[in-house]
């Protein structure tokens, strides 16, 4: 992998590593953090469920509708997880390549990272809507939506589009691409943060601890700056149950919805499990990305073939 491979940019090896190794990281660590991702959902789309800690919330979870509940859903989550990330990092790094090693900064970090968000909210909208409905399933969301009609992602693709129509499937597109600022800002904090540490140990390489923390801090900043786009996000994924709200109201009205009902803490509310799961989950994400890639990529600079 000598110039070509890593200065030629979208199609090489070096950018398939590395959406290949950002897809595996992302399905390693939503496994391992599901049941916080489970009490998000619930805290953020049952209106009348108390926002309890995290803790709190995943004992009553087990109690009323045992350990299953905490997994519902969680394939076609991972199944949608590794293709929206294989798409981020894909795009992400494939246009990182084509500019100048010289143009890295925050601010390109953050261009390229906004790009990349596009392109995947874009593509992969159509997946999490169907997820968010599978996770709810079951549980006194929609009687009406919450029947068996289908299972997969596939079938859920398939039954929206006949039976809702198509523009169903982006529901919640609008949020969604004011949400790329989310990952743009952990992208462009966590490549920020790595290029000071790498500097300041010329050259050896970082211990995993040390990914996992970049990991850890990025999305911190990310999530606390986005929140309440998140939580209406969801909302309009799974479909507001408002009486006071037409059916296919916006996100602006949504947001003032809830401010008006609820306060500052209706936007929030579940921030902590929000905070909890996704703070984790990039940290392990970014963790097992680090070593993935660079394990695959030594392992292809030693062999002559891929030269």
């Amino acid at each position: 992998m000598g110039g070509g491979g890593r200065n030629g940019g979208l199609f090489t090896y070096e950018t398939l590593v590395h959406a290949i190794s950002g897809a595996a990281g992302s399905v390693v660590a939503m496994a391992t953090f599901f049941p916080l991702d489970t009490v998000r959902s619930r805290l953020q789309l049952e209106e009348g469920r108390e926002s309890k800690n995290t803790l709190a919330t995943i004992r009553e979870l087990v109690m009323k509708e045992g350990p299953y509940t905490l997994y519902r859903g969680m394939v076609p989550v991972l199944q949608s997880l590794c293709a929206s990330n294989f798409v981020y990092f894909y795009t992400f790094h494939g246009l990182k390549m084509l500019r100048s090693k010289r143009n890295q900064s925050a601010g390109n970090d953050l261009l390229v990272a906004s790009i990349a968000g596009v392109i995947n909210v874009i593509t992969t909208t159509p997946l999490w809507v169907v997820n968010t409905r599978l996770k709810m399933r079951g549980v006194g969301m929609d009687p009406e939506r919450n029947n068996n009609e289908y299972s997969t992602l596939l079938d859920g693709l398939l039954h929206i589009w006949k039976y809702e129509g198509l523009g169903n499937l982006w529901a919640g597109t609008l949020p969604s691409l004011m949400l790329v600022i989310n990952p743009a800002i952990q992208f462009m904090t966590y490549e920020s943060i790595k290029r000071r540490v790498t500097a300041t140990m010329q050259g050896s390489q970082p211990p995993a601890w040390v990914f996992f923390a970049i990991g850890a801090v990025a999305k911190a900043v990310a999530t606390a700056l986005t929140y309440p786009l998140q939580l209406v996000q969801t909302k309009l994924r799974q479909g507001h149950k408002y009486p006071n709200l037409p059916p296919d109201a916006g996100t602006l009205q949504i947001l003032l919805y809830i401010l008006k009902k609820q306060g500052m803490a209706g936007l929030y509310k579940g921030m902590e499990a929000k905070l909890l799961q996704t703070v984790l989950t990039a940290a392990l994400m970014f963790l097992a990305y680090e070593k993935i890639s660079r394990f695959v990529i030594r392992i292809l600079l030693h062999r002559p073939l891929l030269r």
